[in-house]
């Protein structure tokens, strides 16, 4: 077993595009021949494309795009980008007059920073396409994760920078990885628990638990901070049906719950897709072992290679 770069993956073009200024992006991830799916929707607010179709029981098999962005439900548009790009390049379902390409997706909220009137659309999308045929994708500030913060359960005033991130291994001729746009209302720990990003004291200098705070909460009604959601794609080159890639995805929110804590509140959007094309036969248990492991440190990725920015600190901050 070795890690690998998530671009290794065969079968799979990855691409990120973003305007710096305005704090906002997209991530794209590509299967020009087609790759079955499955998705997993937990928290309580999400905003997302295309998920309907990826119920086993409905009649598309494979999909061709995963899309996430910022800009919150503005940013789906970003979507369409990607849906235009592709058709220009043949790839989509053929439905007799033409090719559609099937694009799933979905976006979290990053208005608060930055610019919240500037969000991902078709031409952002477009170039995330680009950029992953160019080979072109970027952890930290980058893509989906541009924008992206955590810890926001007392509001913007205390959270940290995060970003988007990625992790891959390979076993033999199996391949699997995950991207992670990270931008949840609980608190980011490493490997061995310790907390490495999360809801900032008062005076911003030190690091606190989201977890004992809302606890404190128990007899309050109140609405908390709802810009958050953590979105992610896990990648393998491994053979697996429609049912076992949303089996896959909901066995990999473990992964969300090791690294991420509290995780998937009714103001997370938290969803994980599942893509595979088929080339290596695999023991499903364990290949949703290594997914998880792999969603963990996908997260973990994202806060370790986010930079401070847009008056936010960021992990490297408190090292």
């Amino acid at each position: 077993m070795k890690d690998i770069n998530i671009s290794e993956i065969k079968g799979f073009q990855i691409g990120s595009a973003e305007n710096t200024a305005a704090a906002t992006g997209v991530t794209v991830i590509i299967s020009e021949r087609g790759a079955v799916a499955g998705v997993d929707v937990r928290g309580g607010g999400p905003a997302t494309r295309e998920t309907d179709l990826l119920k086993p029981e409905n009649m598309v098999q494979e999909i061709n795009a995963v899309t996430l962005s910022g800009g919150s439900a503005y940013g789906l548009e970003a979507g369409c980008g990607v849906m235009e790009f592709l058709e220009e390049k043949g790839i989509g379902f053929d439905v007799g007059v033409g090719l559609v390409p099937i694009v799933c997706g979905a976006s979290l909220f990053d208005l608060v920073v930055g610019d919240g009137a500037v969000r991902p659309d078709k031409e952002m999308g477009r170039k995330a396409c680009e950029n992953a045929f160019a080979g072109i994708f970027e952890e930290g500030n980058h893509g989906a994760g541009t924008g992206a913060s955590v810890g926001k359960y007392r509001g913007p005033d205390r959270m940290m920078k995060s970003g988007q991130g990625a992790s891959a291994i390979e076993i033999g001729n199996l391949q699997v990885g995950a991207v992670s746009a990270v931008n949840a209302l609980g608190d980011v720990f490493d490997e061995k628990g310790k907390q490495i990003a999360g809801i900032l004291s008062e005076d911003g200098k030190k690091l606190l638990s989201t977890s004992d705070i809302i606890k404190e909460d128990i007899m309050k009604q109140f609405d908390i901070f709802k810009g958050n959601t953590t979105i992610s794609c896990i990648l393998t080159n491994g053979r697996l049906t429609k049912a076992q890639c949303t089996k896959l995805a909901a066995i990999a929110h473990d992964g969300y719950a090791r690294a991420i804590k509290p995780v998937h509140s009714t103001a997370d959007g938290d969803t994980i897709f599942v893509m595979a094309t088929g080339e290596i036969e695999v023991n499903f248990d364990a290949l949703a072992v290594l997914a998880t492991e792999q969603i963990a440190k996908a997260i973990q990725n994202a806060v370790y290679k986010a930079e401070s920015a847009y008056g936010l600190k960021s992990a490297s901050d408190f090292a």
